[in-house]
């Protein structure tokens, strides 16, 4: 094994479906930036794919110091032993210190598979990053027992250190409107893919029919709980989603309770959110939930019990039956727009 001092750079993998960027790899780079500054190392996005020069372009206008990026078709589509064999061998060429990547479905499969070989370690669903300036230790922290608790995880004997985030937790930074450099930033790598390594193939998209849920891009979220007493009350939730411009959210006990799709679902175990305007109606506020929505910049809270949790993490409280505010305030919004 190399030497721990012969690992530099703090890596961030930018996830590409169709040649388009993955937002979770761009939100990434603001803590990257962050550790790498730290300990004065280069931040570097790495961009495996099809058709993927301009995302390249847009990682370095997002703030990267490098791009390495490999095109080919037989990254098109993802497959695990495919993206596997390329990372294994850019990482064992290029020896980062930390790898970052985001805690998707593609993501989520890469990451331990990558760790195996690597024989590192990889710490899931981080929430928050910080970096020893003199160990070059990431301490990475996340959700535990249930998140009832905050751990903070090292990785002190192994290189190099791998955490997984989820879409929503940080914000993309803000980027270069110039963009002019971003050309000499990017570096184009090969890797050698045996043919005899891809043993699968894209044979068919199936679209099941269920309409797409974006709650990690969403800048406005109405979401509904336990509170609102039965499935049939979350047209009161879409309602006034549709009244703001915004999406659908749940707390996992409507899920639990089969009143709307898991893709709904806001929370330690759904999706870690941030938008502008969140607004949590008959959600008590467990931590559970609160783990996937303290990003928000702005919250509201309507709930009939005072002394609910959410409140205290609420910018602004209504206390009352939902189903009498939100039709008054679904109403209010769309007289305002009307003017």
């Amino acid at each position: 094994m190399e030497q721990k001092q012969e690992y530099k750079n703090i890596w961030v993998f930018i996830e590409t479906e169709e040649g388009k960027a993955k937002p979770v790899g761009f939100e990434l780079l603001t803590p990257g930036r962050l550790l790498a500054d730290k300990i004065g190392e280069k931040l570097v996005a790495v961009i495996p794919g099809y058709g993927v020069r301009e995302a390249a372009r847009q990682a370095a206008a997002y703030g990267a110091d490098e791009v390495l990026f490999i095109e080919g078709e037989e990254y098109r589509n993802y497959r695990t032993d495919v993206y596997a064999d390329c990372m294994t061998e850019l990482v064992e060429r290029h020896r980062p210190l930390v790898i970052l990547m985001g805690a998707t479905n593609n993501g989520r499969d890469l990451g331990p598979r990558l760790a195996c070989r690597l024989k590192t370690g990889l710490t899931a669903d981080c929430t928050a990053l910080d970096i020893d300036s003199m160990t070059k230790n990431v301490e990475w922290t996340r959700p535990a027992f249930g998140g009832n608790l905050m751990a903070t995880i090292l990785c002190p004997e192994h290189r190099p250190q791998m955490g997984t985030v989820r879409p929503g937790v940080f914000k993309k930074p803000v980027p270069d409107e110039d963009g002019s450099a971003a050309e000499q930033k990017l570096i184009g790598e090969s890797a050698g893919i045996k043919p005899e390594r891809i043993r699968t193939e894209i044979v068919e998209r199936i679209n099941e029919g269920v309409q797409s849920v974006n709650l990690e891009e969403a800048e406005i979220i109405v979401s509904g709980g336990r509170g609102i007493g039965k499935a049939e009350n979350f047209s009161y939730i879409r309602e006034l989603a549709d009244v703001l411009g915004g999406a659908v959210g749940s707390s996992r006990a409507c899920v639990d309770a089969d009143w709307i799709p898991h893709a709904h679902q806001v929370g330690q175990t759904g999706k870690t959110v941030a938008p502008k305007l969140y607004i949590a109606c008959g959600i008590s506020g467990a931590i559970q939930h609160l783990a996937g929505m303290s990003g928000a910049e702005t919250i509201v809270a309507i709930n009939q019990d005072p002394d609910a949790p959410i409140f205290g993490v609420a910018d602004y409280g209504i206390v009352g039956d939902l189903l009498e505010v939100l039709p008054e305030l679904s109403r209010g919004i769309q007289q305002v727009k009307e003017l």
